[in-house]
């Protein structure tokens, strides 16, 4: 099924997974927000058979950090955007990928990442895995051949595609093919398309993660992550680790990702029409010396974008053709329309410099040549005309700044 069916067929369950059903002939359109620490019972014999099924691996609740009505609408319809077999929430995007790791990875086993991920992975690595004697190893997975990398305690693939901050498009169906033939569990991360333009699932992964708090929420007033995985068996793996790191999220934070989600689509297009205009602007601009938006027809990914995903989302990242590291910092501090912000996925445009050290991590990067400053913006649903003014103005000041400093 291509990327653009999928697409169409998910638009609609957007507005209905997880509604509420009617009862007694008649209900809200929204889940109501329910809030408890305590869950109540009958009787004895209900709590224990509640707490038996939930040991089982079923969607129950039988305290209230498992989540109620609130939380299981939005598990429901994230699930349903994944095309997953249950959706599990956690209290940021972080929070989300440590809960994988430590579920699928125990002493002794080995983790293969992509090493243009997201880098706060790496201080979960050094933080936590390290110490509990797993190992990870970083490898490029445009230079390197992944079936050489594999070993025997090869426990699981760790993937992100487009890449953090260049935005690297990966070859997923090949990439999780090699893995599963080896019986190494693939997860990928999905934040960059919302769930929406981009399938992992489909594609040959076993868990896709999201920063909820991005663009599934989309205003910019939650912290959430939510990882989704493709069997009962992960389920329950992801379930145990989730119970025993005592994780849990606010029914208020749920309803509010819940909400943002119904509208991800009309939101998201607008973000790729405004994020697409900008990229083309800044690929005609003088003072740029590269754009790294995968919808570009002339970024190296534009292929494997096209066949794999259904559209792009709002981040773009571009590359000073002034070798100056001052470059950076004078242009986003010359911004108005651009808040400075490392977040991204509300409504509003973006703009950061992406720390040498971060780029320094990804063999993505250490191809070009010159390694100047690299500026990623996050383009909101503001005109893109005024976004487009506001950079050119900046470009101005920016020139006219390092001229009179040389």
């Amino acid at each position: 099924m291509s990327a653009d069916l999928r697409h169409a067929q998910v638009q609609t369950r957007l507005v209905h997974a997880g509604s509420p059903a009617l009862k007694n002939g008649s209900g809200p359109v929204n889940v109501p927000v329910v809030r408890t620490s305590t869950v109540r019972f009958a009787d004895t014999a209900t709590h224990a058979a509640l707490n038996k099924q939930r040991a089982a691996g079923d969607r129950v609740a039988t305290y209230g950090r498992h989540g109620l009505d609130t939380h299981q609408a939005l598990e429901e319809a994230v699930a349903s955007l994944e095309g997953g077999y249950r959706a599990v929430l956690a209290p940021s995007g972080l929070s989300a990928i440590a809960l994988v790791l430590l579920a699928t990875l125990a002493p002794g086993d080995h983790a293969l990442v992509a090493d243009s991920v997201y880098s706060p992975v790496r201080k979960v690595d050094k933080s936590l895995l390290q110490r509990y004697g797993i190992e990870v190893e970083y490898f490029s997975p445009a230079q390197d051949t992944l079936e050489s990398r594999i070993r025997s305690n090869t426990r699981l693939l760790y993937l992100e595609s487009p890449s953090s901050l260049l935005f690297e498009v990966l070859d997923l169906p090949a990439l999780a093919a090699t893995a599963r033939r080896h019986g190494v569990l693939v997860a990928a991360d999905n934040t960059w398309s919302g769930g929406l333009y981009y399938q992992p699932l489909a594609l040959g992964a076993n868990v896709s993660i999201q920063a909820a708090t991005k663009y599934l929420a989309g205003h910019s007033d939650v912290m959430m992550g939510v990882v989704t995985v493709d069997s009962a068996e992960l389920a329950q793996k992801i379930g145990v680790a989730y119970d025993a790191l005592g994780l849990s999220v606010g029914a208020d934070d749920a309803y509010l990702t819940l909400r943002g989600l119904r509208t991800l689509d009309v939101r998201l297009a607008r973000h790729h029409e405004n994020a697409l205009a900008v990229a083309e602007y800044l690929a005609r601009h003088a003072d740029v010396a590269r754009v790294y938006y995968p919808a570009l027809p002339q970024d190296p990914g534009h292929a494997r974008w096209r066949r794999d995903f259904s559209g792009a989302s709002g981040l773009v990242s571009f590359a000073f053709g002034n070798p100056d590291p001052a470059a950076a910092s004078r242009f986003i501090d010359a911004l108005r329309y651009f808040s400075i912000g490392a977040s991204w996925g509300g409504y509003e445009s973006l703009a950061l410099e992406a720390a040498p050290e971060r780029l320094a991590e990804h063999s993505f990067w250490q191809q070009g040549a010159g390694k100047p400053s690299v500026v990623r913006l996050h383009i909101g649903l503001e005109s893109p005309l005024d976004l487009i003014g506001d950079l050119d103005h900046a470009f101005a000041v920016t020139r006219d700044a390092l001229r009179r400093s040389a």
